[in-house]
């Protein structure tokens, strides 16, 4: 099968928020919390490498250089006497991209919105929903819980252009995840599947298809004093081959994640989030290295009647 450079550069631009985040490193998301806790978050993130998003494209040297925003919101629910939480977000990306294209050096600029996301979830051992007052008396070794997110096309697509940061289809992930708090070390272990819709308008009527991408991670936290957290992540993808037209491609992934967070919390309701992450792959998939910052605005109007008296 053959490719047009413009066809080459749509088919891995229209997937950096499917694939590119398909493998987030993402500790503590299973913590409890009571309910009626929100949270408002932005980060800003940059990435740099070799962020290839469709692995069956014969680009060489490709360097790339992303910067994204991302806005979010989070709120902890009753989720039949359970601890459930929701939570939205919609990324806005910047960069460029250049590499070898049919022994041209080729450069690619873009800007706009991401495609939105939402996720809800509970936990179900050792996880009833639990208002301020009972919270402060809670104290479990272990918590497990499943998760739901979908990512929806509401981002930048156009089938004539070369780039596209929306990817016009579905996805969804389901996720269980298991921690165990040990003193002053949580361990985490989560496990997911992410399902793609069909896009049947991918590039001048094109269909693209995509199988199931499996993924897997593992936390190591460990607790500060001050309520600060450092943590060490590992994530692993497997699977999500592409299909044009029903033709297969040579794009079966095996890539990995190493990451490191580290929490500050300041104040009663503010925090920031620093994180290292790179990625490496043993088969096909990105090579990289990114680096964000965030923060997150806590409020709880129990919690901080709690907190003034």
């Amino acid at each position: 099968m053959t490719f047009s450079k413009k066809r080459i550069i749509t088919i891995f631009s229209s997937l950096i928020f499917i694939m590119g985040q398909a493998q987030e490193l993402e500790p503590r998301a299973i913590t409890n919390l009571p309910v009626g806790t929100n949270f408002l978050v932005g980060s800003y993130n940059f990435s740099n490498g070799d962020i290839l998003l469709d692995p069956a494209i014969n680009i060489k040297n490709l360097d790339a250089n992303i910067h994204s925003t991302v806005l979010g919101y989070a709120r902890s629910i009753n989720f039949f006497g359970l601890s459930g939480k929701f939570d939205a977000l919609i990324p806005f990306a910047f960069g460029d991209w250049r590499g070898d294209l049919a022994g041209s050096l080729e450069r690619v600029s873009f800007d706009g919105l991401g495609d939105a996301r939402l996720r809800f979830s509970f936990n179900f051992l050792n996880s009833p929903a639990m208002n301020v007052k009972e919270f402060q008396d809670y104290d479990v070794r272990q918590v497990s819980g499943v998760s739901i997110q979908i990512v929806m096309p509401t981002g930048q697509y156009d089938p004539e252009e070369l780039v596209n940061l929306g990817s016009n289809r579905w996805a969804i992930k389901p996720q269980w995840g298991y921690a165990m708090n040990l003193s002053k070390w949580i361990f985490e272990g989560y496990a997911s599947i992410w399902f793609y819709t069909k896009n049947s308008n991918y590039l001048n009527g094109n269909e693209l298809a995509q199988d199931p991408l499996y993924t897997f991670k593992l936390h190591m936290i460990r607790k500060l004093p001050k309520s600060m957290w450092v943590s060490a992540n590992m994530g692993y993808g497997i699977g999500g081959k592409s299909y044009i037209n029903g033709n297969a491609t040579k794009s079966y992934i095996s890539t990995a994640r190493l990451g490191l967070f580290y929490a500050i919390p300041f104040g009663f309701k503010h925090s920031l989030k620093l994180a290292y992450v790179t990625g490496f792959r043993f088969e096909k998939g990105s090579d990289f290295d990114a680096f964000s910052i965030s923060y997150q605005y806590r409020w709880n109007n129990s919690l901080n009647q709690e907190h003034k008296q």
